[in-house]
């Protein structure tokens, strides 16, 4: 069975607290009275009742003041209030009412207007309160439903830049392998061959102490000292480009690399220095600018139990907003001040306390305060229209906090530069367990 409504009466008057306590009483209420303002105020305080019947003409502390200052707080705006007086002119009534008050009982009291009124504003709270807890539960709902939409959203967005970027990134490097194996296959060869054909020469040379003036003219237009000295080195310039080569696609691979359904030990450097590759066009000087420093401080990290090709999309989305950072900070300058201020992009790796560390750091435009408070939000960029999606960083706090149990966080100061410090854990730990632990931590 639900309490009674609890109605606070206030009215310097006793013979008018007793009546309408007696009247309240008899109808089923619970009745609490105060004799002046501010022990009204200090009640409300403590216990919060349903609904208040305050008088007007009180001294100190009158009713309109009362009204007032009960208004004013957050707590207590919404009790309604019903004002006890003798008063009948319209001003006094509409000053009421602009105060926040809900209705007027007239004095001497009529028990059955005093009863009517009480109940119906007590009905009115109570359908109001139902409302605002509906409206409550329903905008709860919704903001769930949204979360999981931008959830689902950001997964479809990861696994499609995944899928597509990984099956390009793959196809190129299959398509290199092909002839780079043809070549490689036939350097060394080659090489047999041509110090076969030198032999050779040196043995028609040698037998031939006299040749004829048509031959001599062709050794010395083709200048065949000169040729067999640069030949070899030609053919050792080819093995060192078909070896650079070989690496880039390894790193194309390693980059691209498909993840198992659960994260396996691997070398996080080996994924920056893949990323790092990929991205070196952009990373090249031009005529605008010098070449972008990347500078690399590695420590000695074990092997990192993760999903690497996800990891690496997180290097990649940040390495390549610091790049944006930079360009964004040459604006203005000219090729010998940015040259005097190299842009420069540095990466830092750790082992703290079972956890990879990883920094990537940039001297570019760096972020304002409102900025940095929103960088990680779902659709927020700082890109013109068609340069940005707003879901790189999202991402890459979806797979390092959800998919790795980790901690993405920014540092930044506007006109100095941005760093990203990325934290997981070296060996896996499963993403229920995680949460558990946040949950732990927070108490």
């Amino acid at each position: 069975m639900p309490s009674p409504e609890l109605i606070l009466v206030v009215d310097d008057t006793t013979a008018n607290l007793e009546v309408v306590c007696e009247t309240l009483s008899d109808a089923g209420y619970e009745v609490a009275t105060a004799i002046n303002g501010d022990r009204a105020l200090k009640r409300v305080q403590a216990y919060p009742p349903d609904l208040i019947l305050l008088d007007v003409q009180m001294p100190g502390i009158d009713g309109f003041e009362t009204c007032q200052r009960l208004k004013a707080e957050p707590k207590t705006a919404s009790i309604p209030i019903i004002f006890m007086t003798a008063l009948s002119d319209a001003q006094s009534k509409e000053k009421g009412f602009d105060l926040g008050a809900v209705d007027y009982i007239t004095k001497p009291f009529q028990e059955q207007e005093v009863l009517a009124r009480v109940k119906t504003h007590l009905q009115l709270r109570q359908l109001t309160k139902n409302l605002e807890q509906r409206v409550a539960e329903q905008t709860a709902d919704l903001e769930a439903a949204l979360t999981q939409l931008q959830q689902s959203q950001i997964h479809l967005v990861q696994k499609e830049k995944m899928s597509a970027l990984g099956n390009l990134v793959a196809g190129v490097a299959h398509e290199i392998n092909n002839p780079l194996g043809f070549i490689a296959a036939n350097l060394k060869p080659a090489q047999n061959y041509i110090k076969d054909l030198f032999q050779v020469i040196a043995l028609y040379q040698k037998e031939l102490a006299e040749p004829s003036a048509t031959l001599r003219a062709f050794l010395e237009e083709v200048d065949l000292e000169y040729l067999q000295e640069d030949l070899p080195k030609l053919i050792d310039s080819m093995q060192k480009g078909v070896d650079r080569i070989n690496t880039i696609s390894r790193s194309l691979r390693t980059f691209s690399r498909s993840d198992c359904d659960r994260p396996i030990p691997c070398n996080i450097h080996d994924g920056i220095d893949s990323t790092i590759l990929i991205l070196q066009h952009r990373l090249k000087a031009n005529e605008c600018r010098p070449e972008i420093q990347v500078i690399t401080d590695y420590g000695a990290l074990p092997q990192v139990e993760c999903f690497a090709g996800q990891l690496n999309q997180v290097f990649m989305n940040l390495l390549a907003n610091a790049i944006d950072a930079l360009e964004e900070s040459n604006t203005g300058r000219s090729f010998a001040q940015i040259k005097a201020k190299p842009n420069q992009i540095t990466i830092k790796t750790q082992l703290s306390q079972s956890q990879a560390v990883i920094r990537i750091q940039d001297n570019g435009v760096g972020m304002t305060p409102a900025v940095k408070q929103k960088i990680f939000e779902h659709l927020f960029t700082t890109k013109g229209v068609g340069q940005g999606t707003g879901l790189g960083l999202a991402i890459a706090r979806e797979i390092v906090v959800q998919k790795h149990s980790g901690t993405l966080e920014v540092n930044s100061t506007l006109g100095e530069g941005t760093e990203f410090v990325i934290s997981i854990p070296v060996k896996a730990i499963a993403v229920k367990d995680f949460q558990a632990k946040i949950c732990v931590d927070a108490v």
